[in-house]
């Protein structure tokens, strides 16, 4: 079983930045590729990024390329999601999750490719 536990969001002001972390209990960290999720109130959770096991890949979806960084620290347990010019519509619950596979980004960034979730963490923008 894995534990992961995300924290970092808060209240920012466009154009601002935040850095969400996450970290992971066990051994095995460095077994799962992992990725960042969001959810904004009456929508459906969605994918932002994912970092392989060596951190060699990594995968954006679109609407946060050349703004956000992925990064993991597999000596630390921890994986971190870099988020610089913040616009009001990533204003979402963001999630960090845990999967046993890797593979392309059309699997990366399926919620079913995932075995562990986190609680969620906040992220406001404002305008």
């Amino acid at each position: 079983q894995v534990q992961l536990v995300e924290s970092g969001g808060g209240l920012v002001q466009a154009g601002g930045s935040l850095r969400l972390s996450c970290t992971t209990s066990g051994r095995t960290f460095s077994s799962y590729g992992m990725g960042w999720f969001r959810q904004a109130p009456g929508k459906e959770r969605e994918f932002v990024a994912a970092i392989s096991r060596n951190a060699a890949t990594v995968y954006y979806t679109d609407s946060v390329k050349g703004r956000f960084t992925i990064s993991r620290d597999n000596a630390k347990n921890m994986v971190y999601l870099q988020m610089n010019s913040l616009k009001p519509e990533d204003t979402a619950v963001y999630y960090c999750a845990a999967a046993k596979s890797w593979g392309t980004r059309e699997i990366m960034n399926r919620l079913v490719t995932y075995n562990y979730w986190g609680q969620g963490t906040q992220v406001t923008v404002s305008s």
